[in-house]
């Protein structure tokens, strides 16, 4: 099986400002995503190693399972993350997904409220995610504590906001707010439509 990769960036480190400067942008994607790719690899290899003992020792196993879950989840997320910002993005959506987000929250200005209220107030390290959930059919926002925590079995995050101190404290310090109102600014509607059109398909 093909091991995990960072992706390239759909634009230049520098092209989100000034959201996020450059010098944060390639921190964050050269360092720090190419490290939670790193360690999803390093770990599937171990467990794999695992299974060629003819016993598998449970501690060993689920401590490499977890490990597996941080790195795995942050590289996924953080995947969504880059397509879910672009160059001149923001404003509001429009089509399908304007109209499921009226029908849940009841207005944008609510749901971008609740969204940013979720991330800014993360506990520690996480995430903020609008996600679509399968069972109920319907848009939830969820906090998501590190990378893997507080999840809703089954929901596909649509749009992520990234509340990690690597993401923004080098720009805003420790006013997370205010990046998370910048963050708005660089939403790229067209890729989370996408998302939650091929969400609702299953």
């Amino acid at each position: 099986m093909a091991a995990y990769t960072l992706p390239d960036l759909a634009y230049d480190y520098g092209a989100l400002e000034p959201a996020i400067t450059g010098e944060i942008l390639e921190l964050h994607h050269s360092k720090h995503h190419a490290t939670y790719v790193k360690g999803a690899n390093d770990t599937i290899d171990a467990i794999a190693e695992l299974r060629e003992k003819e016993t598998i020792p449970p501690a060993a196993l689920v401590g490499l399972e977890k490990t597996l879950a941080f790195n795995l989840s942050g590289h996924i997320l953080h995947e969504i993350f880059w397509t879910n910002l672009t160059p001149g993005g923001g404003g509001e959506p429009d089509g399908e997904l304007a109209a499921a987000i009226d029908d849940e929250f009841g207005s944008f200005a609510a749901f971008a409220k609740q969204l940013q209220t979720a991330t800014v107030s993360v506990q520690g390290s996480g995430w903020g995610v609008l996600g679509w959930e399968p069972v109920g059919q319907r848009l939830v926002v969820q906090q998501v504590y590190d990378h893997h925590g507080n999840v809703g079995i089954g929901s596909t995050p649509l749009l992520v906001f990234d509340a990690w101190e690597h993401a923004y404290y080098l720009q805003y310090k420790n006013v997370r707010p205010d990046y998370g109102t910048k963050l708005w600014d660089i939403v790229n509607w067209a890729t989370v439509a996408e998302r939650f059109s091929a969400a609702r398909k299953g």
